[in-house]
């Protein structure tokens, strides 16, 4: 432990641990700020930044999480029961100090765009996709002036180079919180698109996650239901959830 503030598990640390608090709370900081203190302490990152964000929304949301995780002093908690603070750390710790590199990663999606990679077979899975995904393309277009070229099979497709300046140009003006909400949603979902379209209010978290898992989904409609699929989509579902939550909660006053 720390003798000024207790230090947020590390997401790469996997398995649960104990909780050593009682409670949670939140606390304005001298330059306006809000932190979170637990049992008086303030909460560190992992890198060792105080964890403090300009939100009080978040601020009351991420104390929320933790006064929940493992129930009790004593109980288990992990990682995975607090979402908030672990996409607030990247903000924090990777975002904000360096907001180029979390573009340039971003943009690796584009060339690998989920909708843009079409299957040929079978035909109830072709047939799914075009009506899930080209309406995405289309509002892409329509709405951001991107034109992006779609493939059938697994051959890497590249954009054309001026596919990824737009794409470039729209991470380019988007602030700290939005990009680290992309950082979990677009990985998640191996969409840019969707991600893009959850971050700015033109698709809901729930149905951006659905139209992600069209080839899943459509495959236990033929060869019925398989529940390690299901978990993996429920766990899906939750992370883009959690992203857009977070990025609500930091654009509320």
């Amino acid at each position: 432990m720390m003798k000024d503030g207790v230090r947020v598990p590390s997401a790469q640390k996997a398995g649960s641990r104990k909780r050593f608090w009682t409670n949670a709370a939140v606390r304005p900081t001298a330059d306006g700020l809000f932190g979170v203190e637990l049992d008086g302490r303030p909460i560190r990152l992992p890198g060792g930044a105080v964890l403090c964000v300009a939100s009080v929304a978040l601020a009351e949301a991420i104390a929320a999480e933790w006064a929940q995780a493992g129930g009790e002093k004593g109980g288990m908690f992990a990682p995975d029961d607090l979402p908030m603070t672990r996409i607030t750390g990247s903000m924090i710790e990777r975002v904000a100090p360096d907001p180029g590199a979390q573009v340039a990663a971003l943009l690796q999606y584009v060339d690998g765009e989920l909708l843009c990679y079409r299957a040929d077979y079978p035909a109830q899975l072709c047939t799914r996709q075009q009506a899930e995904w080209d309406p995405q393309l289309a509002w892409l277009r329509a709405r951001h002036g991107i034109d992006m070229a779609v493939t059938q099979g697994i051959m890497p497709l590249v954009q054309p180079q001026g596919v990824q300046a737009a794409w470039q140009e729209l991470l380019d003006r988007l602030d700290n919180a939005t990009l680290a909400a992309l950082g979990v949603m677009v990985p998640a979902m191996k969409s840019i698109v969707l991600g893009y379209a959850v971050a700015t209010g033109a698709l809901s978290a729930a149905r951006a996650a659905d139209i992600a898992s069209v080839d899943e989904l459509t495959q236990m409609a033929i060869w019925g239901r398989d529940e390690k699929q299901v978990e993996t989509l429920r766990l899906l579902t939750a992370e883009v959830e959690d992203a857009a939550r977070f990025l609500r909660l930091c654009h509320t006053a």
